[in-house]
């Protein structure tokens, strides 16, 4: 059966357009533990979740094109982004956390935006690793489970985030790492021609 070919990226794009309504589901309530903290909760992991159904769809279907590899992860970025920096606001976790995973993601996104018209940088494995395990931290932290299940998810909550900020913290080193040594191929490979 076939589907539209820009089918992949338009579910990109929704996930995009939805960061925004769940950061205004996440602090209407200004912290409380209402419906609107239950949607935004849900509605992350409805959004988070459809990152694996357009990278299946585009795979699936050959048709994977350079600006879906450009826009997926920035889908990604936008909503946990706004998922890190609503938490923050909220008090519900620190602020040196957040800034230093906007700084790696917003950092390594500039930098795929300026090489695009060069190459586009697809995901790498722990990039996608570390965005497994963001969802899954910011997801724990976004549903009011202590109503539920009693403060100790609070533990499990700590120990899920860490993961996640260490495992973005060694992918954006992995990033920076893999790029410098295309960029030394590169003008090793060039070098050889010219020398030719």
């Amino acid at each position: 059966m076939a589907i539209p070919r820009q089918l992949p990226n338009a579910i990109t794009i929704v996930r995009i357009l939805c960061a925004p309504v769940f950061l205004w589901m996440l602090l209407a309530d200004q912290g409380g533990d209402g419906p609107l903290r239950w949607g935004a909760g849900v509605l992350f992991i409805v959004a988070i979740a459809t990152d694996g159904i357009d990278g299946y769809l585009a795979r699936k279907y050959e048709i994977v094109t350079d600006l879906g590899k450009l826009l997926d992860p920035i889908a990604d970025k936008a909503l946990t982004g706004c998922a890190f920096v609503g938490l923050s606001i909220l008090g519900e976790l620190p602020w040196a956390v957040t800034i230093l995973v906007l700084i790696r993601e917003i950092g390594i996104t500039v930098h795929r935006l300026v090489v695009a018209s060069s190459h586009v940088v697809a995901a790498a494995w722990m990039g996608k690793l570390k965005t497994v395990a963001q969802a899954v931290a910011l997801s724990l932290a976004l549903l009011p489970l202590w109503n539920v299940v009693g403060e100790g998810i609070h533990v499990v909550n700590t120990v899920t985030m860490w993961i996640a900020v260490l495992l973005t913290v060694a992918s954006g080193l992995d990033y920076v790492v893999t790029e410098i040594r295309g960029a030394r191929a590169a003008r090793g490979g060039a070098g050889t021609g010219t020398r030719r």
